[in-house]
């Protein structure tokens, strides 16, 4: 029974080669046949590529300050709705927008010069610039034609002054002033008298303080004082102080006159002809305009400030962290008071109105039948039912090794929306 069954299963082994061998075993007969095998339908397999993915915002970027420095202000808070522009970090910013000011003015300053050398020279500027000249040649005249006879007289009458003055501080004073002096002393205490009855008069009436009397006896008061202080001036004399200052004016005056009497220098007068070509020069410069070279220089100071202005305007702007384009917030990692490093991950922002869906699951075995454009399913196991459909929009260049296998990304964007996807839902993804 064993040899019978032994050989049904060659029979059945060989089937498919086309033989049917029969045998009973050592003895026995042997039988073998050549039939035509049937030939059986081909197999055609699937053209899809099926991988896991993830829901991804189409568009989300990490945010860091080009500066380091201590955070000043944070303007919003994670989830908030932010516009492209909008500033969402400050760093403290003194130093900057002082360099800013700085700049502000050297560029102001070096702008007014270059206008005012393509403007040339006022009729003003040509004015004195004549002025100028005119008086560097009278004073060269003067020195060379010698003092004039009204110079010396002058002089002359200036120390006569001033002998006069030093001899009456000297001599002391005389018996006509204080006679004159006494004087006028007594007509002010008759004066002062005849307003002290007049007042007396008046005394208890109830208005006296508003009464003339009253401001007569306050005006003859003075009137006293006065007199009595010039009396007693009058017979003391001047004081030492005031004889050293009649000297000190009678020595500065003879000192006039012997520089008017004496011929001007050669040294004087070759630095009054060099004050009349430094003049005459100046003049000449202002009359024949704004050289090229001139408005060249400036305008090239003016481009230095304005690249100076631009560059301590980009430092002040690397203070401020702005967001790119319109999103969510999706996190903030910093505080006022902290400190950040240039480079630092700050904040990251997202669009998350627009979904995409990307793999890196497709090795290099299924990478080579996909291309762009090709039609997707994606199905989502947060939310069972929901397919969407999309195509592919970019395929991954470079192979990553992943526990072995070689794979590659590509990205998917979706034909719809749905409010329910959310970042980083699993997917599933089959791709024509």
């Amino acid at each position: 029974m064993k040899k019978w069954l032994i050989a049904i299963a060659v029979l059945a082994l060989l089937a498919g080669s086309g033989y049917i061998v029969l045998g009973l075993g050592g003895n026995g007969l042997v039988a073998q046949a050549r039939v035509e095998a049937t030939p059986l339908p081909a197999v055609k397999a699937g053209r899809q590529v099926l991988a896991e993915a993830r829901v991804v915002p189409a568009r989300s970027v990490q945010l860091s300050l080009p500066a380091g420095g201590v955070v000043a202000e944070v303007f919003v808070s994670e989830g908030d709705q932010v516009a492209a522009g909008q500033v969402l970090v400050r760093l403290e910013a003194a130093r900057p927008a002082a360099a800013v000011a700085q700049a502000e003015a050297q560029l102001q300053r070096t702008q007014t010069e270059l206008d005012k050398l393509r403007a040339g020279p006022r009729l003003q500027e040509v004015s004195q610039g004549q002025a100028a000249v005119e008086a560097a040649q009278a004073r060269l005249a003067r020195l060379s034609e010698g003092p004039t006879q009204e110079e010396v007289a002058a002089a002359e009458a200036a120390v006569a002054s001033a002998q006069a003055a030093l001899q009456k501080a000297a001599a002391g004073p005389e018996e006509d002033d204080v006679t004159i002096a006494a004087a006028e002393v007594r007509r002010a205490e008759i004066a002062l008298k005849q307003a002290q009855w007049d007042y007396d008069r008046v005394a208890y009436g109830d208005s006296v303080g508003a009464s003339p009397e009253a401001a007569r006896l306050e005006q003859a008061t003075l009137d006293y004082k006065t007199a009595m202080a010039a009396y007693r001036q009058a017979t003391h004399g001047p004081t030492p102080a005031d004889v050293a200052a009649a000297e000190s004016r009678l020595a500065q005056a003879r000192a006039d006159l012997a520089r008017v009497q004496q011929p001007a220098s050669r040294a004087d007068i070759a630095e009054a002809q060099a004050e009349v070509r430094r003049a005459q020069a100046q003049l000449e410069l202002l009359q024949a305009g704004v050289q090229p070279q001139e408005v060249t220089l400036a305008e090239a100071d003016v481009a230095a400030a304005q690249a100076a202005l631009a560059q301590a305007q980009a430092a002040l702007a690397e203070t401020e962290l702005r967001a790119p384009f319109a999103g969510t917030v999706v996190s903030i990692s910093v505080k006022p008071g902290e400190y950040v490093a240039a480079g630092s991950p700050v904040a990251r922002l997202a669009d998350l109105s627009v979904w995409q869906v990307e793999t890196d699951d497709l090795t290099e075995l299924r990478i080579v039948d996909i291309r762009a454009g090709a039609p997707v399913a994606v199905t989502l196991d947060a939310i069972p039912g929901l397919e969407l459909t999309g195509e592919v929009v970019r395929i991954g260049a470079i192979g990553e090794n992943k526990f072995g296998d070689i794979t590659y990304g590509a990205v998917v964007q979706l034909d719809r929306q749905d409010e329910r996807l959310r970042w980083n839902m699993t997917a599933s993804v089959s791709i024509q």
